[in-house]
């Protein structure tokens, strides 16, 4: 099958790789000549495990193709993949710019029947205006073309991406056209074995569906942090409640283990666009407004703990950080904690030091230029480094590397022996036989 995917962000890099390796071909579109030039010649723009050697051997093979003209990558194109970006707005509403730029540069070109489909993540009713900018533009050029429009969410996790997009666990297709339900499920059908896994819906259903369970996840770590944080207050290790309610077959334990706060590109961004799409309908959706406020309170917790423990006296203090990406397994640090904790500790007068095992080069584009040339912050290459001379040791982001270090070594290292576990990663009680003061989200020391 023929492919066009507009966007070579994250989903669009994603998709259109992945399209390639059952035979499809692809062609990624993209506005920047130099990014274009990189990917042809293998230089992958994001961390995400085996996307770079399906990239290499679809680019090699000749199934996959990057272009910068909209108009040629469709002419022969059955599905047109919408995968750019939708920025979230001051008010917290996803800017469609980008798409309906997209649909109205395919409405200007269209010549035959395809699909057009919005994998962007966009708010409902997105597939109407998608339609009516291709509509505005063929009744421009004076034409009439049939083609349909389709919502069909991505559902793909950072640092499982090709693997959720290989073996998905759902693949929703959202459409009231059954010649293209019909297209669209061959199109899937060497991805969804099991015909259970293949949802179609209505195109507003599957576009909110996306927002729900995006705000479902998020939702479940916030009630989660929030009981962990009352848990701190009466003696109670948050480890063994989560435990006891993850055995639940209703509950379940994924998503349900307190940290310092969610981040990334997506449940951030999520909550609040549905949000404003609540308020935009007169509905006050008070529990996905208290999602977020949850969230927004506790990337600030580790500074808050932090500081208490040292009774306010933060300035001077050298501060190792161990993660900067907003999860394991990726290089993104939008929304993540460790913005928020490394910008407080230094804004009160500390000095950071900071490893993460990909995300370097993210972290220096992430802070201000003039920290890292005075070293109020350092970036480096080695893990234990950042622990000389270190007055605290803080734990944000649970790379696996990071789960059985040398505790013995890095006493000798640091100043003053103090763990701040902003994942909960560690034994509290054996930390504290081998000599560290230990605070965790809710952990109790004995």
């Amino acid at each position: 099958m023929r492919i066009a995917v507009i966007g070579t962000g994250y989903v669009g890099l994603v998709t259109g790789a992945c399209f390639t390796e059952m035979g499809n071909h692809v062609v990624c579109v993209d506005v920047d000549e130099a990014k274009l030039d990189s990917l042809r010649r293998g230089i992958i723009p994001i961390y995400e495990p085996g996307l770079e050697s399906i990239v290499t051997s679809a680019v090699e093979s000749g199934l996959l193709e990057f272009s910068s003209d909209l108009g040629e990558a469709i002419q022969e194109a059955e599905y047109i993949f919408i995968a750019v970006g939708t920025p979230p707005g001051e008010d917290g509403s996803a800017d469609l710019k980008y798409v309906l730029q997209v649909a109205k540069q395919i409405g200007q070109s269209l010549q035959h029947y395809s699909i057009v489909i919005d994998k962007s993540t966009v708010p409902v009713g997105t597939a109407e205006k998608v339609k009516s900018a291709i509509d505005a533009e063929l009744a421009a050029r004076g034409v009439e073309i049939e083609f349909d429009v389709v919502s069909n969410p991505e559902f793909l996790k950072e640092g499982a991406a090709v693997n959720d997009f290989m073996r998905p666990d759902r693949v929703v297709i959202g459409t009231d056209s059954e010649k293209a339900r019909q297209k669209m499920s061959a199109l899937y059908s060497s991805y969804v074995r099991s015909s259970d896994r293949l949802i179609c819906m209505g195109v507003k259903d599957a576009e909110m569906t996306k927002y729900a369970a995006n705000a479902m996840l998020a939702t479940k770590i916030s009630f989660m942090n929030e009981v962990a944080n009352l848990c701190d207050y009466v003696g109670v290790d948050v480890e063994n409640v989560r435990k006891g309610i993850g055995s639940d077959s209703r509950i379940g334990y994924s998503f349900i283990y307190p940290g310092c706060g969610y981040g990334g590109s997506c449940f951030p961004k999520d909550v609040k666009a549905l949000v404003h799409t609540s308020q935009q309908a007169g509905f006050d959706p008070q529990l996905l407004q208290a999602v977020e406020a949850r969230n927004r309170k506790q990337k600030s917790l580790l500074f808050t703990k932090i500081s208490d423990y040292f009774n306010g006296e933060i300035s001077g203090k050298n501060i190792g950080v161990w993660g900067l990406a907003f999860k394991p397994g990726t290089d993104d640090m939008r929304e993540a904690p460790s913005i928020v904790l490394i910008k407080a500790l230094i804004e009160a007068g500390a000095k950071v030091k900071a490893f993460d095992p990909v995300a370097r080069e993210t972290a220096a584009r992430e802070f201000p230029a003039e920290w890292l040339e005075d070293r109020r912050l350092q970036i480096l290459d080695y893990q234990y480094d950042v622990l000389k001379q270190a007055d605290a040791m803080v734990l944000v982001t649970e790379w696996k590397r990071f789960r059985q270090p040398d505790f013995e070594a890095m006493k000798e290292l640091m100043t003053t022996s103090v763990i701040f576990d902003g994942r909960n990663q560690y034994d509290p009680a054996y930390l504290s036989e081998v000599g560290f003061d230990y605070i965790g989200i809710g952990r109790r020391n004995s």
